[in-house]
């Protein structure tokens, strides 16, 4: 058994939320810079070179790479061989996005209540996602996430029926209702199975995973290829002014379900889609 005293997460945490809004994590950068090379159309080569721009400026200066500083979610995966000492995780947690939103000039977006609406001031708390996993160590995803593209995704509960030819065309509305109001070009991350919740979980979690990562399984990992390749066929392209770089990346995750349902949540991502994890 290893003894972990929670103040690390806490120290985890803050540095954590801070890094994500000011440095583009290396596989995005990769992605974006790749497509600003092959974008097709003019005024969309010249607005991705104004997003790279934007993030170097962010990152020499430290500055958020976007005045939406996102609502904090938060993945932690927790060894069943850990022993966490020195309070509550959950509190750990909220204080590391205390006081990175505090420390690093981060706007301040979230609100106690979802209808009276007044703002904590310190951006908490945040969406917590645990999980207990075989080993010894703590491994935390921090995903800072902006609400213009939180704001599009999309729940479908589909039949059985409908089979994959029923997803994809689910993923391809979801895309084309977004349209410029998720700021493209965006990362798609898709859950397929499991039930209403399990399936929204599961696409907010691809989005963390690397762009350019593939599924292992080889029939989604086609899925995910095709998908990008329809989405970039629609012509919205960066900032929705058109082009052939509307997304990034589609991400998709599976898990099993029932027999009388098929459910799919499509979770948009702008171009920033922070990231970034940690291993204690």
């Amino acid at each position: 058994m290893r003894e972990l005293d929670v103040s690390n997460i806490t120290t985890a945490v803050k540095e954590m939320v801070i890094s994500a809004n000011y440095h583009l994590s290396p596989d995005m950068k990769k992605a974006l810079d790749d497509n600003a090379l092959s974008e097709k159309s003019p005024l969309g080569k010249s607005i991705l070179t104004q997003l790279q721009k934007n993030l170097e400026i962010a990152d020499t200066d430290k500055i958020p790479i976007c005045q939406d500083t996102g609502m904090a979610v938060v993945f932690i995966k927790v060894g069943q061989e850990v022993h966490l000492v020195g309070g509550s995780v959950t509190d750990a947690i909220n204080e590391g996005v205390r006081q990175g939103y505090t420390e690093g000039y981060l706007r301040k977006s979230v609100v106690g209540d979802p209808l009276i609406r007044e703002n904590t001031k310190d951006n908490t708390p945040a969406v917590i996602h645990f999980e207990i996993v075989p080993g010894d160590k703590v491994e935390i995803t921090c995903a800072p996430k902006g609400f213009g593209s939180e704001n599009m995704s999309k729940i479908y509960m589909l039949k059985p029926a409908d089979g994959e030819e029923g997803v994809k065309n689910a993923i391809l509305q979801a895309v084309k209702d977004a349209g410029p109001n998720a700021c493209p070009p965006m990362v798609i991350g898709v859950g397929i199975g499991g039930t209403f919740e399990k399936c929204a979980i599961m696409a907010k979690q691809a989005l963390t995973r690397p762009a350019g990562e593939h599924s292992d399984i080889p029939y989604i990992k086609d899925m995910e290829e095709e998908m990008l390749e329809r989405i970039n066929a629609t012509g919205i392209g960066p900032g929705g002014l058109g082009g052939s770089t509307t997304a990034l990346a589609v991400n998709i995750n599976t898990y099993a379900t029932h027999i009388a349902g098929l459910p799919v949540a499509v979770n948009i991502c702008c171009h920033v889609n922070r990231h970034i994890s940690r291993t204690l």
